[in-house]
């Protein structure tokens, strides 16, 4: 079994390369063969964040998996950081030795009966009225109570504050890369 040791390095690596290749191949990474055998089994949803001096450059996910597993999910999941968020211009090569890449791997999500049972620094949350859904992750700066991150959720879905909406919650693993390579840039 990995530890979250291991685990971290891999997976934040693997994204930088997904990233790297992409912007040079203009097309995905294939599928690496030499990784530990349980990545090749394990699926779950997984978010890609990329940011410069702390400042966020690109953040896209999903909270179910897409793919037949957690490498393949990263693969994806950090190119579509890197060049499709579309509240970013895409991120270049030049940009590439600036980022710092955090990988979050999601619990299935979980409904909850009330806001109560939420913790913002401790769950992610996700807010569902019909087909609109809004997703925020757990323990995002600046987001310090349920009634920030329901409104925040809420606003990324186009759901009105007096629209009744589904709660549910998940956890994450969050894997990121050296803060000094931020420090290093400055």
């Amino acid at each position: 079994m990995i530890s979250p040791h291991e685990l971290g390095p891999i997976l934040t690596g693997l994204a930088r390369k997904a990233i790297e290749y992409y912007l040079i191949h203009q097309t995905y990474l294939p599928l690496p063969k030499d990784l530990p055998r349980e990545l090749y089994e394990q699926k779950a949803g997984i978010f890609i964040c990329l940011k410069i001096r702390g400042q966020l450059r690109g953040c896209i996910g999903t909270f179910h998996p897409q793919h037949d597993n957690i490498i393949a999910e990263t693969i994806h999941n950090a190119v579509s950081a890197a060049v499709e968020d579309p509240r970013f211009s895409p991120i270049t090569l030049k940009d590439l030795s600036k980022i710092n890449i955090t990988v979050d791997i999601l619990t299935p999500p979980e409904p909850v009966d009330s806001p109560e049972q939420l913790d913002p620094k401790r769950y992610g949350i996700i807010v569902q009225r019909g087909w609109r859904r809004g997703l925020l992750l757990p323990d995002i700066e600046g987001v310090h109570s349920v009634e920030e991150q329901i409104r925040i959720a809420r606003s990324k879905a186009g759901i009105k504050p007096n629209e009744p909406v589904e709660l549910f919650r998940f956890r994450v693993e969050r894997y990121s890369e050296s803060e000094n390579k931020e420090e290093d840039q400055r």
